[in-house]
């Protein structure tokens, strides 16, 4: 790839008004907002897990009534589902660094780009109004007839919200699918592509496919409750188990919008810190395309114990199961890849060697519920909570710290507190594993979840989980204090400080408003560490 020389400023300088921010085409400004929005309704979800986990320190429900605590476990699990997790590395690494790595000056539709944000917002606003008029109960699935019957919560706006959320999504996922396919540098071949693109990629396709599925169950929700027409209530004449269907459908591939991206991330990293070429980088490539696939048929286990028959319960728990070896494929793949590689300890190989333990250990609890008897056996326990927290933020959240650390050089032109950071990420590490493995423990001796009150003997567990969580959200107020410090205090990065491969690497940092001052061309496959052995890692 050819090394570019470019001018010397770049789009954080491109105007400090709040207009120019409001109005900006630019992707990496509107990445910058979606990174704002997306970390205030991180803490704002984490806020209700901390009460959760403080009401939970006793037996008896004694800090909060039943529902409060309905409201509180419901709106924590809206906002980091639908306005954190799934946004979360898409909207802000892969507005980012989509363009930079195909070798463009922008993605295919900026001025959509820009819609996107705003859509995103205004789903939060709702969300936001639900919150401060009375919230939710009815949890974050919205299960029927209860959502659409008997709650006297505000469902419809938060229902709307996620419609309208469900939006961006879709016009973010359609501009990444565009701008790869149309977008990319001369040179640049399918095969070329960092594997970072092939996840943005196999999950755009989620995104486009999936969430009109949600957005209209959402829809469908709304109009029963103020219409009342007979779709999931069956004193109307629907059927309850039909919303499950619909909701499932794109809920569980929505886990593979949130993990899917994250294991993009790594890829980068194992491939950068070994200094070393992804072993099998075709099929890590095509593993992400086969996640994105099977993940839509393999809803029907979340209805084990909702009526399905027995022969389709079969039939997704072989789906079931089959959706973890091309999960598998990546882990065996960056395992290969880090064998005899000259690994460097900086902090986001930390963070990606935290995400394969924690997603390894979610993935093999997944092939436990897969299985039809044991998942009878742990249905809605703490079993359940466990192994979603170790995938959706045990692995989507550490991939996403472990990208804002290896990018942030690239985002902000200056360097972070690597001592601090590598600390973070420890404090991280040990956090979340005090807080979700006694939960799997807590759901296999048949605690409930969703409960505020519990039998004396859980106690011992809960404490261990909610001392846990205590330590979790240090580790998760660390980073944020040190990378705002950095922006002012921080030593200058220059280009490629961790001397990694990559289009993005050949800019500026911070990258200039046009990106390239001329249209790269690729002339070599993705990750030829070996030939860069000289290369500094700062």
């Amino acid at each position: 790839m050819r090394t570019l020389v470019l001018p010397p400023h770049h789009y954080l300088n491109d105007g400090y008004g709040i207009k120019s921010w409001l109005l900006t085409r630019d992707h990496k400004r509107i990445a910058l907002l979606y990174l704002a929005a997306i970390t205030f309704f991180f803490f704002l979800g984490g806020s209700f897990a901390v009460l959760i986990r403080l009401e939970l320190v006793t037996p008896p429900g004694d800090l909060v009534s039943d529902e409060t605590y309905n409201k509180l476990f419901t709106m924590h699990g809206v906002i980091m589902v639908f306005f954190f997790l799934i946004p979360s590395i898409p909207s802000t690494l892969g507005n980012f660094l989509v363009p930079l790595m195909i070798g463009a000056k922008d993605l295919a539709f900026p001025k959509l780009n820009l819609a996107s944000w705003y859509i995103y917002v205004l789903g939060g606003l709702f969300t936001i109004y639900a919150l401060v008029t009375g919230g939710v109960d009815t949890g974050w699935t919205f299960y029927t007839p209860y959502s659409t019957v008997s709650s006297t919560t505000s469902v419809i706006p938060a229902a709307m919200g996620i419609f309208i959320t469900g939006f961006s999504s879709i016009l973010t996922g359609l501009n990444f699918i565009v701008t790869i396919h149309r977008m990319r540098a001369p040179g640049m071949t399918w095969f070329r592509m960092p594997l970072f693109l092939w996840s943005i990629y196999a999950t755009s396709l989620i995104m486009v496919l999936g969430t009109p599925v949600l957005a209209i169950t959402m829809l469908l929700v709304a109009a029963e409750r103020v219409l009342h027409f007979g779709f999931f209530d069956p004193a109307l004449g629907g059927d309850p188990v039909l919303f499950q269907h619909l909701f499932w459908f794109y809920s569980h591939p929505a886990v593979y919008i949130m993990v899917l991206p994250s294991m993009g991330v790594v890829s980068e990293i194992v491939a950068a810190f070994c200094r070393k070429q992804i072993f099998g980088y075709k099929f890590v490539a095509f593993a992400s395309m086969a996640i994105a696939v099977l993940g839509f048929l393999v809803w029907g286990h979340h209805l084990y114990v909702a009526g399905e028959s027995v022969y389709a319960a079969m039939i997704f728990s072989a789906l079931s199961f089959m959706v973890a070896i091309p999960s598998a494929v990546k882990v065996f793949n960056w395992t290969a890849t880090m064998y005899k590689g000259s690994i460097s300890w900086k902090t986001p190989m930390l963070y990606a060697m935290g995400f394969i333990g924690l997603f390894t250990i979610g993935g093999l609890t997944g092939l436990f519920i897969a299985a039809v008897g044991f998942d009878v056996h742990v249905t809605d326990t703490y079993f359940i909570i466990a192994h979603f927290h170790y995938i959706m933020v045990g692995g989507a959240l550490m991939g996403y710290l472990g990208g804002l650390h290896y990018w942030w050089p690239k985002i902000s032109g200056r360097l972070y507190p690597e001592s601090l950071a590598k600390l973070s990420a420890g404090i991280i590490f040990l956090g979340f594993n005090l807080t979700f493995f006694p939960q799997f423990i807590l759901g296999y001796l048949g605690m409930p979840r969703r409960y505020h009150a519990y039998p004396p003997e859980f106690q011992v567990l809960n404490v261990l989980s909610s001392a846990g969580a205590s330590i979790l959200g240090v580790g998760y107020l660390i980073p944020m204090a040190y990378l705002m410090w950095s922006l002012r205090y921080g030593k200058i990065a220059g280009a490629n400080p961790w001397g990694a491969s990559g289009l993005e690497w050949t800019t500026t940092s911070p990258p200039p408003t046009e990106n390239f001052a001329e249209t790269p061309i690729v002339t070599e496959e993705p990750y030829t560490y070996p030939l860069r052995a000289e290369a500094h890692l700062g």
